[in-house]
């Protein structure tokens, strides 16, 4: 396949460049595996001429400002809306967008009661066009994969970006091939998938199997790969970081947590932090801290018991199907950023990532199991003393309830750990359980329940 250049047709002399993360070798195009010609290791992209640009950071701020009262469908993005810090576009139309970004950030006032932080947020990324944080990154690594005249996009996945891609190669008139692990992905997830035309595939092998095999095909085949060690994904992705502090009037919160699975995300984030301190858009950097399932946790065993120098892979299992990945591509990435910011990393068990999982919907605001693992997380570096309850903290909820209603409705009925979890360690669960009651179809039965309720 030929290399992927920062002068692709129909797209103009954007100067960013591609660098390794590990060797710092520096190109102006990248294979299609998006690896090191020299060391193999990850790419990132690289911005060598934005202090030449003359914008200040009040300017910035004020043009991001300023295109939310415009009705341009480049502008109605808000991804597209911080081009400024993306790879530039020849032509406003040529991005592929489904008003992805844009998304609240709310306040948790009973979660806050719950962990003893006052000042708790949630920046929930599960309010994208297609359910998930992944359209953020899916916008930008589409449309570049357009512009290189590719026709067939691909990606490994456990759901979200399946859905994700499916959706953005639909939009932007190509089609797509999508490789997901045999009975590990929500039904939900991937009923995504088929509504918006891709080619599914259902793989006897773990998501990291199905990675493995996307990065032989790829080489292989005029397929353009679309997981997040694409380095478009992550500049798409790391709008979240700009939205967020836009939303705060750019006063940097103390904490942001975040799920870790195949580790883009955080990486994404923490890019777009040390992005926004270098070009003074902020004055200080939040700590970026990840959160993962225990039994899912790679990064975590990677920097306790190897101190961050090499991955230690793991058998991946947990119900929080979106984090469950044992051999997560970005973890050097992730790595450097945690160091960066000073951040931490914790893992959650199967109860704790449930409960919390309850305790945000009693806000009134769904989200995915996934999700859940920030504020289970935040509750253990409360009780370490990391976060303190001064301190000012946003959790990135990166799913939508309804990726997986299987999973809440197994919670609230009680099956969720039927001959998994010992009983008492999931009875704390059962004042959060609110299982539907089946009743005769009467008055006075209704009446009964909710005099009942009331107790």
């Amino acid at each position: 396949m030929p290399p992927l250049s920062t002068s692709a047709p129909g797209v103009r002399q954007t100067k960013f460049r591609f660098r390794c993360i590990a060797c710092g070798d520096v190109s102006e195009s990248a294979s299609q595996n998006f690896r090191c010609s020299h060391c193999g290791d990850l790419l990132e992209i690289t911005y060598p001429h934005w202090k030449e640009s003359g914008r200040t950071a009040q300017d910035l701020k004020s043009t991001w400002g300023q295109r939310r009262l415009s009705r341009s469908a480049i502008d109605l993005s808000g991804v597209w809306r911080f081009r400024e810090l993306l790879p530039a576009l020849e032509r406003e139309d040529q991005a592929i967008t489904l008003r992805e970004g844009n998304t609240p950030l709310y306040e948790l006032p009973q979660c806050a009661r719950i962990t003893g932080v006052p000042r708790l947020f949630a920046k929930h990324q599960g309010l994208n066009p297609t359910g998930s944080f992944k359209d953020a990154g899916m916008t930008v690594a589409a449309t570049f994969a357009r512009l290189a005249g590719f026709r067939w996009v691909a990606c490994a996945s456990t759901g979200n970006t399946s859905a994700s891609l499916a959706a953005y190669a639909a939009r932007g008139g190509m089609r797509s091939l999508v490789l997901v692990p045999e009975g590990k992905i929500s039904w939900s997830k991937l009923s995504q998938s088929l509504d918006y035309g891709a080619v599914t595939c259902q793989l006897r092998t773990d998501f990291d199997g199905c990675l493995r095999l996307l990065q032989e095909l790829v080489l292989r085949a005029p397929v353009y790969q679309l997981n997040s060690i694409n380095p478009f994904r992550l500049e798409g992705q790391k709008t979240l970081a700009l939205e967020l502090l836009e939303q705060l009037d750019w006063q940097p919160p103390d904490h942001i947590i975040v799920p870790g699975g195949n580790l883009g995300n955080s990486s994404a984030i923490g890019k777009a932090l040390l992005e926004m301190h270098a070009l003074g858009l902020i004055s200080r950097l939040p700590k970026l801290s990840v959160i993962q399932a225990e039994g899912a946790n790679a990064l975590v065993r990677t920097l306790r018991e190897a101190a961050g120098k090499r991955l230690i892979s793991v058998q991946a299992e947990t119900r929080a199907t979106a984090i469950r990945i044992g051999n997560p591509a970005s973890w050097k990435k992730a790595a450097h950023v945690l160091e960066a910011t000073g951040g931490a990393c914790e893992q959650v068990s199967e109860v704790e990532i449930a409960q919390a999982k309850a305790e945000i919907g009693s806000e009134g605001i769904g989200c995915e199991p996934a999700s859940a693992v920030t504020l289970a997380g935040l509750k253990k570096l409360v009780k370490q003393g990391f976060v303190k309850p001064e301190e000012t903290v946003v959790l990135v909820l990166t799913g939508n309830l309804l990726k997986d209603p299987d999973y809440t409705m197994e919670f609230h009925r009680g099956d969720l750990f039927k001959g998994t979890v010992d009983k008492s360690a999931s009875a704390g669960l059962n004042p959060l359980r609110r299982p539907p009651i089946v009743l005769d179809a009467t008055l006075d039965a209704v009446m009964r329940t909710l005099q009942q309720s009331e107790k």
